[in-house]
């Protein structure tokens, strides 16, 4: 984001926030004071939607800010097709009291500025240089929230399903089983818009070989 016209920049109100991997940027008490002061929100992969910080991502939309996310879930090198979303971001579209502009980007190359088998299968101590990077950046998407709850209340008597410890209703009325089906849909929906960027990505990078 930092290659975009304007930036860098030293205005911190101009900077995203961003969720990032606890147990990557906040190892330890010097990590975390300088990815804090970048702004990060530290999210435990695998601890769910409803863990402490993903409250502090959502205060950050309700103040109208610039939050980034990686709805993967994970560090990704390699260019497949993007694989099933986790449910945080479409937690936090259903949940913000104002449903908040979602511009998909999608990103190719950085797995050669750090690359992760580079020396005896470690990443190297600085990214690497002279690299391209490919950023396709999409029309915002659009979700008919309204139309897309219903859908998930009659999608949601199965029985069956196991239950996650949700709260038994959410701020928007739903039930666990229907907040599983509305937040399962949005994730489709984003990726199959991410998905549709990246192989334009990758059709621009071959023309160019």
């Amino acid at each position: 984001m930092w290659g975009f016209k304007g930036f860098p920049t030293s205005d911190a109100n101009l900077a995203r926030w961003v969720l990032s991997a606890e147990d990557i940027c906040f190892k330890n008490s010097l990590l975390s004071y300088f990815f804090r002061l970048g702004k990060c929100i530290p999210i435990t992969r695998g601890g769910g939607i409803y863990q402490e910080h993903m409250t502090e991502a959502l205060e950050r939309l309700n103040d109208g800010a610039w939050l980034h996310t990686f709805p993967e879930g994970k560090v990704s090198q390699e260019n497949a097709a993007i694989r099933r979303l986790k449910w945080g971001t479409a937690s936090l579209i259903v949940r913000a009291p104002v449903t908040p502009i979602v511009l998909p980007i999608v990103h190719q190359g950085f797995e050669e500025v750090m690359p992760e088998d580079f020396m005896f299968g470690t990443r190297p101590p600085f990214p690497l240089c002279n690299k391209s990077i490919n950023i396709v950046v999409g029309e915002p998407i659009e979700f008919d929230l309204p139309k897309m709850r219903e859908k998930a209340i009659s999608m949601s008597c199965d029985p069956s399903l196991p239950s996650r410890g949700w709260p038994a209703t959410s701020p928007c009325g739903l039930d666990e089983a229907a907040q599983r089906c509305l937040y399962s849909s949005i994730s489709e929906q984003i990726r199959t818009v991410m998905e549709s960027l990246r192989r334009f990505g990758t059709s621009i990078l071959n023309q160019k070989v």
